[in-house]
């Protein structure tokens, strides 16, 4: 890409645990948010803000260069991480849901869009969920 593009390319992203199995806890919530963070640091042209999640999903605040496949990106990290978070405990316990939820945000949302993510357990216990940063499907209709 030409060092002479200027772009702002900001994305939320979240996907599920296969089932919504409830797995994303302690020492595995930790592995998973270091190998995806670890990840996303080696990725030419995807810059992390934020990550973090409940039990059972995972929200990532990103800005990307506009060379990046989306799909392709969002497919590979989340391969990469079962694959690595069930080689390093030792059995095959986590697995994501097909698919994934993405939505695009402008630079002056980032602090609201990163306070949500780190602030998402808490968002869960007291039901105030925003539908748009959660969904990882399309509604019928």
């Amino acid at each position: 890409m030409s060092h002479n593009a200027y772009y702002e390319v900001y994305l939320h992203v979240t996907w599920r645990t296969k089932g919504s199995a409830a797995v994303l806890r302690g020492n595995i919530e930790r592995e998973v948010h270091e190998f995806i963070g670890r990840r996303i640091r080696e990725t030419e042209g995807v810059y992390i803000h934020a990550i973090g999640g409940t039990d059972d999903h995972v929200h990532l605040a990103v800005h990307i260069a506009p060379t990046v496949e989306i799909a392709k990106w969002i497919g590979d990290l989340k391969g990469a991480c079962s694959h690595h978070v069930n080689q390093a405990v030792g059995q095959k316990l986590l697995y994501w849901q097909n698919g994934y939820g993405v939505v695009s945000f402008g630079k002056r949302n980032l602090d609201f869009v990163v306070e949500y993510i780190r602030r998402q357990r808490d968002h869960h216990a007291k039901g105030d969920v925003i539908d748009r940063l959660e969904r990882t499907e399309m509604a019928d209709g």
